[in-house]
This record gives structure tokens, sequence and C-alpha cells, in this order.
């Protein structure tokens, strides 16, 4: 079973305490760091200021996130090599998962991609941009539209599986799935992580999420605001904001932590005030009126 106990890392910020991966030694920080945004418009292309990217993971971990999540399919390509050029050789303890499961085509369109040469050829591509002979985590992204579609990932996973065993990947995961494909992939392998949408208003993996947790096994919510799912409500988090002093990401992330103790949270930006902004929701307390005011919108999302 995974642990969860407060950083007490010298001069970092606290982060939300550590979750320990199932069956491994690896503790992350609760806060982590999507690296989406560090590429061109569209999740396409360069940035316009790489040196604020690189800038951006510098200060993340200085401020001790030791959890970055990204995709070589991201500008494709371009985020991991900004990865590599600001952070490589990598500091002992950080932990860089990846995804695979889509490409990127020329017009920036987005496609599925999980044949056995396709998954295969992704994770070499991610070793390779991110300069590395062993990719941390690897994650399983279902190319589907919202909500996941049911269907069995078997194949995809066994191939991963294999590509494990071969000492190309440490651990397993799987994003945008269902709690039946869920079951499913435990059957075939390990996993250390689910990724899927989740936030106070759009809360259809409730009950996944206690069943991981009991599982030990990490849950990371993308979409901490929702995108447009969350426009409705945007009140009521703007209402906890103005009470708290603060802003309405930070009640959000605040909520996910004090959701469950697996909750890793990855958001991401590429500004450096933002992005302490963002670590620091993980100070917040949120009173108990509060957490009853955002608890109770949660149906309303569905």
């Amino acid at each position: 079973m995974s642990t969860v106990q407060p950083s007490t890392a010298s001069g970092v910020a606290d982060l939300g305490g550590t979750f320990t991966l199932p069956g491994t030694s690896v503790a992350l920080h609760r806060i982590g760091y999507g690296a989406m945004q560090l590429c061109g418009p569209g999740v396409y292309g360069p940035p316009k200021d790489e040196a604020a990217c690189i800038a951006v993971l510098h200060e993340a971990v200085a401020a001790g996130v030791n959890h970055i999540d990204t995709a070589d399919i991201y500008g494709p390509h371009v985020v991991n090599q900004i990865i590599r050029k600001a952070l490589h050789p990598y500091p002992a303890g950080l932990t860089i998962v990846t995804k695979v499961g889509a490409r990127r085509e020329a017009d920036k369109s987005w496609h599925g991609a999980s044949s056995p040469a396709e998954l295969t050829s992704a994770v070499h591509d991610n070793l390779r941009n991110l300069g590395v002979d062993v990719l941390d985590v690897v994650n399983f992204r279902v190319f589907s539209m919202q909500p996941p579609a049911e269907g069995s990932i078997e194949p995809q996973m066994t191939v991963l599986a294999d590509l494990q065993r071969k000492g190309l990947i440490r651990h397993l995961g799987v994003s945008h799935v269902t709690a039946n494909q869920v079951a499913e992939v435990r059957k075939i392998a390990d996993i250390v992580c689910v990724q899927n949408m989740y936030n106070v208003a759009y809360r259809g993996d409730d009950a996944l999420i206690d069943d991981l947790a009991a599982a030990g096994i990490a849950y990371v919510p993308w979409f901490p605001l929702g995108g447009g799912h969350m426009s409705v409500e945007s009140a009521a988090l703007s209402k906890a904001a103005a009470s708290l002093g603060t802003t309405p990401m930070q009640v959000a992330q605040a909520w996910l932590l004090h959701r469950s103790p697996n909750m890793l949270l990855i958001p991401g930006t590429s500004s450096v005030a933002h992005l302490r902004e963002n670590l620091a929701a993980a100070t917040l307390k949120l009173p108990a009126n509060v957490l009853a005011d955002l608890n109770a919108i949660g149906p309303a999302g569905q």
C-alpha cells in the first residue's frame, strides 16, 4: 500500500505532502507540474519564448516538484526536448510521466495511434527526446471523445507490458479510461496511476477514485477547472475564492487535494508567477462550510 506523509524537505514548499506509488519507493509530492503548455498554440510547434519555459521548469524543480507530466506528442517532440534541455541530467528523485496512444498531423489534428508498431515507436520517441534509457512511467492514453468509451484495451497494454519487461519502462498507468478498463488492465499488469478528467463539478470518477485509493493507486486529474464543463459553476468557485482571499484555481486544486489522499495534481503553465500560484494551493485550508458548498455542486456538474 502507498503512504501519505508531510513534505519535510528544507526550503521546499509543502506541495500537499507525498504519495508513494504502489509497489515502489517513488514518493511524489502531491502537486506536480503538467508540461503541455511548454509549446506553441494548439499544443503544436515551438513556444514563443523557450527561455521562459526553461525558467518555469527550473522554478518547479527548485520548489520541490518531483513529478512532471509530459508526452512526446506535445509539439510534437517540442516539450520533451525542452524538458531535456532544461533539466538533463535529471536531478535525483525526479519522476517524468509520459503517455502514448496518439499522434499529431501537420494540420495540428490529433489521432489515435495504438497499434503495436505505433506504441513501440512512441516509447522510443519519448526515450530519445527525453534523453533517457528507461521511462519512469508510461500511461496508455485511450483516444476517444469525452467521456471515456468502453472497449477492451488488453492488446495495447500487453504491448506496453512487454516493453516494460524489456527494460524500457519502469511503471505503467492508463489515461482516459473507464472503471471496467482499469479492472481489465490490472489483470494484465500492475499499474501505478490512472489519469482522467475530474474536478469539483465533473465527478464521474468518484467511485473509481475510492477504489483506487483502497488499492494504493494514484489518481491524476486533469482539467481542474474543467474547461467548458465548469462554466455554470464558476460562480460557486469565485464565491469561495473571494471568501478566502485566493483564486478559483487555487480553491479547485485545494478541493482536489482534500478529496482523496491518492490524488496527484499536475497543473500546467508557462508562467513562473502562475506556477507559484498553483503550488501555493497546497497550503490553502478549506473551512467546513466552503467544502460543503463545493461538494454540493458535484451532482449538478455531471
